[in-house]
């Protein structure tokens, strides 16, 4: 697998969820299912309801709920906001 990685932060209203390097992550946008790799292009779309699945940067799968939000992915960084 690539070692190649990008910082994700995932939080909501009442704080921090998750905060660390990421290998990879699957969101459920609005448009349909985006996998969201190392120097992905910049974007904002809105979430809709599904899970988020982050492999994390020692390979292990982590899963977040996701009932609304956003995602913003720009300079090898994303957030998410629930």
């Amino acid at each position: 697998m690539s070692s190649k990685i990008f910082q994700l932060t995932i939080s909501r209203i009442d704080g921090p969820v998750f905060s660390g390097a990421v290998r990879s992550m699957v969101v459920p946008g609005v448009d349909g299912e985006m996998t969201i790799l190392p120097e992905h292009t910049a974007l904002i779309s809105p979430l809709r309801v599904g899970e988020l699945v982050v492999t994390d940067e020692s390979g292990a799968l982590q899963r977040f709920p996701v009932t609304t939000g956003t995602l913003e992915v720009s300079n090898n960084q994303a957030t998410v906001l629930l």
